[in-house]
């Protein structure tokens, strides 16, 4: 039987089905995430520390050139060194640092005399840094102790320098040329003969070409002490280089153009600047050597010593010698045409003592530096004594004259008030032989006292007035008593200045020199505290006397005489005020205290505008306008307890006083305290409806374990009698200006913000 039936089509069945696809997104996610992961995770490194003090985990980062480059994760002893191991996970861009050589330290605040370091991390805290190294790829290392010297890599010229003694220099010290700083000391270290020391030092790009090859080092720490009967001198570099010490260096004249430094030499550092015998050599011939020794004699210019003299050559006919001096090189300049040398012995004199330092150090010589600019000059000739004062001398030249020089001479003193301000030059007759020409010099700080106003006196002397009251013996000074003087007093500021050579004539007292001026006349209503010679002062400047005082005609006050000598004009006109200052003592209250040394005088004010001419006034007792300030704004302070407010303890704003405490009672009902309070008039407009008081009596102490103590006190005046303070809010909080008689509440402290409250208030003129 046939068989009908189609033939079935055989096809291979797909092994893919779309099931598959959630895994495979689901790999290639997974494998994404692994690589973002590991792409992103930092680099874990471990540092031994010796101690964990500053270092704190999640905080203490990892910095390097300002950026942060990891933290520390973990924190634990170290299980095979005493110290610490510090686990940091640090960004892969830093992967390239972390190599066998980097060293790690951590920066944390550190004082030393050479200056402070890592200040930053007082508000930061402590972090580690790190200083590349070269080699393999390492992640586990040994932090170092102390920060790294510093890096030889440094721009500049790095030199050594070898001492026996180190002294006080230290890593960091400066190095001094001229005492500007070119550089600073990087380290030292023990030679190999472990004698001697090595300092390695570098110096500022800009500053290496002024080291040659003979250049010399010397130590500049400390201070360096000369003390005499002439007083004491200290030298020094700079007070840096008395704390962390120092060095300094120069190039010898002759040496000048010697090859550049050698970075490859080893140099001296000799102890100071006469071991290393470096500076200017000078040649000076004198003809009187006696007490000149070699490396003793020193050079001094206004007292301060600019050389040595190095040696001494006698002459062949032994009538002088040849010294070779040792200058300072920062006197280089001055070394020129119209310098002049002369020796300085002890001298006494009625014009004073001179050298008497040489009596016991042995003479000196005294060098004056001709003008800068002029031709260089290396060989001089000792003057045979000082020569007179030279022209050029800044201060001011004038030429007195007289009838009679009294015991005037060179180097007589000139006074102003007896305090010396200038010198007598010379002594000689006028070109007529009638007159006695007196050359008197002013110490430039003092010029500006002479004007064409001054009158000149002979000082010279003592001058006695006898009467019945007593004998009056008058004197400038005791010098001016034996070699004799001049003095001179400026009544009017106000005239033209003088110039080199003007004349002035001499009188021969100060009565008569400066008997001018105006008289007034005051009435007192006792006498008490008021004398003859009592001095009129306007702004802390004598500009008057009491010349008399006396009882008036109806024996009801006191009448005083008063000669005006400056300005007199000015001070007589309506409107001017006269009043007795004395001193007044108190617990906090004292004032005019210099009177009870100097004795009591009258104080003048004048009128505000020019007014009428008067020559009569009344002197008031105490100053003007102390009653006029008791107007004002009146207010009541409502509190709880009185403490220790008083009247007239003040009130302040802003820790200036603007008012005070008229009086202290009891409320009506007796449960509160009531303090009346006047604030000046021009203050006024600072007190609102918000304004707030406080009680600043006494002293506040806020005592915390973390934070420590804090002493709070407004100002010594209320440490001791007590005092109120107040604040006015800004803007709507001000509640509108204070009502006359408007009650406020006394707060035993304040609150921080109400001293944040700067409100713009304009005051009164």
């Amino acid at each position: 039987m046939t068989n009908n039936l189609p033939q079935p089509q055989k096809r291979k069945a797909s092994t893919w089905s779309a099931i598959w696809v959630l895994p495979l997104i689901a790999l290639g996610i997974g494998l994404w995430l692994v690589w973002r992961a590991y792409s992103t995770a930092g680099i874990m490194v471990t540092i031994d520390f010796t101690s964990g003090e500053g270092i704190q985990v999640g905080k203490t980062e990892l910095i390097y050139k300002g950026m942060v480059l990891g933290k520390v994760k973990d924190l634990r002893l170290n299980p095979k060194q005493k110290g610490v191991r510090a686990t940091l996970e640090v960004e892969r861009q830093a992967e390239n640092f972390l190599l066998e050589d980097t060293r790690f330290w951590l920066v944390k605040p550190r004082v030393s005399l050479a200056g402070v370091t890592g200040l930053e991390t007082l508000v930061s805290g402590n972090y580690i840094t790190f200083e590349p190294g070269k080699g393999q790829f390492e992640d586990k290392f040994t932090a170092l102790a102390e920060p790294p010297p510093l890096l030889d890599h440094l721009p500049g010229l790095h030199l050594t320098l070898r001492t026996p003694r180190l002294g006080s220099l230290e890593e960091g010290a400066p190095v001094y040329y001229k005492q500007i700083q070119v550089g600073q000391v990087k380290g030292y270290e023990l030679d190999e003969d472990e004698q001697n020391i090595l300092v390695g030092i570098v110096i500022k790009p800009e500053y290496a070409h002024l080291v040659r090859k003979h250049t010399r080092f010397w130590n500049a720490s400390g201070v360096e002490v000369e003390a005499g009967l002439s007083g004491v001198k200290v030298t020094t570099e700079s007070l840096m280089s008395v704390l962390a010490g120092g060095i300094a260096f120069a190039t010898p004249d002759h040496r000048k153009d010697s090859p550049a430094a050698d970075p490859s030499k080893v140099y001296s550092l000799y102890d100071d600047f006469s071991a290393a015998q470096v500076g200017i050599r000078i040649k000076l011939h004198v003809t009187e050597f006696a007490g000149v020794e070699p490396g003793v004699t020193p050079i001094r210019w206004q007292g301060v010593q600019v050389g040595l003299v190095k040696s001494v050559d006698v002459d062949d006919d032994l009538q002088g010698a040849m010294l070779e001096l040792n200058m300072n090189p920062r006197t280089e300049d001055y070394m020129v045409e119209g310098t002049q040398f002369w020796m300085v012995r002890p001298s006494i004199s009625l014009t004073g003592v001179s050298g008497l330092e040489a009596l016991f150090k042995g003479n000196y010589l005294v060098v004056r530096p001709g003008n800068k600019g002029d031709k260089p000059q290396r060989e001089f000739e000792a003057l045979r004594k000082p020569p007179p004062l030279d022209v050029r001398t800044p201060g001011l030249h004038l030429i007195v004259t007289t009838d009679k020089v009294g015991s005037l001479s060179a180097g007589s003193p000139v006074l102003y008030r007896q305090l010396q301000v200038g010198t007598v030059n010379s002594v000689q007759l006028g070109s007529r032989q009638q007159k006695v020409v007196v050359g008197v010099h002013i110490e430039p700080e003092y010029a500006g006292l002479v004007n064409k106003s001054s009158r000149f006196w002979n000082a010279s002397g003592v001058t006695l007035k006898g009467g019945l009251s007593g004998i009056e013996l008058k004197a400038e000074s005791l010098q001016s008593l034996l070699a004799g003087g001049i003095a001179f007093d400026t009544p009017d500021d106000d005239a033209g200045r003088v110039g080199n050579g003007t004349r002035f004539d001499l009188h021969a007292s100060a009565d008569q020199a400066l008997l001018e001026g105006m008289l007034l006349e005051l009435t007192a209503e006792r006498g008490d505290g008021l004398s003859v010679g009592m001095p009129v002062r306007y702004l802390g400047l004598n500009i008057g006397s009491v010349e008399d005082v006396q009882l008036s005609d109806n024996f009801k006050s006191v009448r005083l005489t008063l000669r005006m000598i400056e300005n007199p004009e000015r001070f007589a006109q309506q409107g001017t005020q006269f009043w007795l200052v004395s001193p007044k003592l108190g617990l906090v209250r004292t004032a005019h205290l210099e009177t009870l040394v100097g004795g009591n005088y009258i104080e003048v004010s004048p009128p505000a505008k020019p007014g009428a001419r008067e020559q009569q006034f009344k002197l008031l007792a105490e100053a003007p306008g102390v009653t006029a300030r008791e107007a004002g704004l009146r207010i009541t302070i409502s509190t709880a307890r009185r403490a220790s407010l008083k009247e007239g303890v003040p009130v302040t704003y802003r820790e200036v006083q603007v008012g005070k405490v008229t009086g202290v009672k009891l409320a009506p009902n007796a449960d509160r305290v009531l303090i009346d309070v006047l604030v000046q008039p021009k203050y006024a407009a600072l007190v609102t409806r918000g304004s707030k008081f406080w009680n600043v009596s006494g002293i506040g102490v806020d005592f915390s374990l973390f934070r420590g103590t804090k002493i709070r006190a407004e100002s010594l005046e209320t440490l001791v009698e007590g005092g109120i303070a107040f604040a006015t809010p800004e803007g709507a909080e001000q509640k509108g200006p204070a009502r006359e008689g408007e009650v406020f509440i006394l707060h035993d402290e304040y609150q921080d913000a109400w001293l944040k409250w700067q409100p713009r208030i304009a005051i009164k003129p």
